[in-house]
């Protein structure tokens, strides 16, 4: 195992975002007794794990694999015994930290774990009612009069498959920071929205009109066919219309530009109908804030759209860029002292690490010095 590697199921190990495999290969790994010690020493240098440590349970870190391993019933006879194995050099490792740590409370200089915002998934309806959307949970929502609107299916909300006639009643669902969710409308089309993000839309489409929803953020749309009612998104005045596709859109209020990438299908980007740009798969257009053009090129479509997986990709992006995205997608706060970085450019990717990860890589790889204060991180 690379050192890379080794450090990167650490860090998810000790943040509780390790899986059942990243847990059998670091324990695995930890055999060795020079591993230990560098597992150790790691952990002492770079995680102070404050919320963590001080209610370390061995028990209940026996108790929380066994769950793990119970989801997964085909593996769970064979594997049962070794995971309490496994379990076991996992915690004669933390444990040396344990003793270390709290013998050492009193002068630990620095937290090095970051503890993200928790904000609520928030739904605006009709009448302007709002309620808190909690991603654990199966329901029917309802509106304030009480009529079934959709069921929540834990991190999607689903609507009947329907069309109305008469007035649209539109409801809107905002995602904060640090979350994603995902809603399929009342016509099929599934819609994947990205953190800090809001969509408008009807509870039902209505028949013969265009289904038309707007947008302010991120989001990935997976459009249901339908010739007789064209999908329309509106997003800082600019207008994409399908019949059927898949595509990307990103229109933060922040950005200097509104881009669309095309996946599957074909699109059309206009601000008014005379000026039409059509988009082709694996094309991308952008409209600066500001002015008419639409600008399109030819794109790798997976960079822009693996944040639907929780990955993190950024290619040719200024550190000011980055520490954006790095701010939305976890919920924190960064505040840059190296007005050096704003306008570096940089290019890395990470594949659902948790940002202690993100931010070692700068620091290793870069050279960037940073301090933590819970959700607040300062760039020195």
């Amino acid at each position: 195992m690379t050192v890379k590697k080794s450090e990167r199921l650490i860090v998810k190990f000790i943040t509780n975002q390790a899986s059942k495999d990243e847990i059998e290969e670091l324990t695995e790994w930890l055999k060795e007794d020079e591993n230990q010690i560098v597992f150790k020493d790691f952990v002492k240098t770079n995680y102070a794990i404050d919320t963590v440590m001080n209610n370390f349970d061995s028990a209940e870190v026996r108790k929380q694999i066994s769950e793990k391993i119970k989801q997964e019933n085909v593996f769970y006879k064979r594997r049962f015994t070794s995971y309490y194995k496994y379990a076991a050099i996992l915690i004669v490792a933390l444990g040396g930290f344990y003793f270390y740590k709290n013998a050492n409370n009193q002068t630990s200089p620095k937290q090095n774990v970051v503890i993200p915002r928790e904000d609520a998934i928030v739904l605006q309806t009709g009448n302007k009612s709002s309620q808190n959307i909690d991603p654990s949970e199966v329901k029917s929502i309802t509106d304030n009069e009480g009529n079934v609107i959709g069921k929540l299916e834990k991190n999607r909300l689903v609507y009947a498959h329907a069309f109305a006639n008469g007035k649209a009643t539109y409801n809107t669902l905002r995602i904060p920071y640090g979350k994603k969710f995902e809603v399929q409308l009342s016509d099929g089309t599934v819609v994947y929205l990205n953190a800090g993000t809001s969509l408008t839309y009807p509870v039902q489409f209505l028949e013969n009109q265009n289904r038309q929803v707007s947008l302010t953020g991120e989001a990935y749309f997976e459009v249901s066919k339908d010739k007789q009612h064209p999908f329309r998104v509106n997003t800082n005045g600019v207008n994409v219309e399908v019949l059927g596709t898949k595509f990307n859109v990103n229109s933060y209020n922040e950005n200097i530009s509104t881009d669309v990438v095309l996946v599957e299908g074909k699109v059309s980007l206009y601000k008014n109908d005379a000026d039409k740009v059509f988009l082709k798969p694996g094309s991308k257009g952008s409209n600066l804030k500001g002015q008419t053009a639409i600008t399109t090129e030819q794109v790798n479509t997976d960079y822009y759209t693996d944040w639907v997986k929780g990955n993190l990709v950024f290619k040719n992006e200024s550190f000011g860029q980055i520490i954006r995205k790095l701010e939305r997608h976890y919920n924190v706060t960064f505040i840059n002292q190296n007005k050096m970085l704003e306008k570096e450019v940089f290019n890395a990717r990470f594949d659902n690490e948790p940002i202690e990860v993100v931010l070692k890589y700068f620091s290793d790889s870069y050279k960037i010095d940073y301090d933590i204060d819970r959700d607040k991180i300062k760039i020195k």
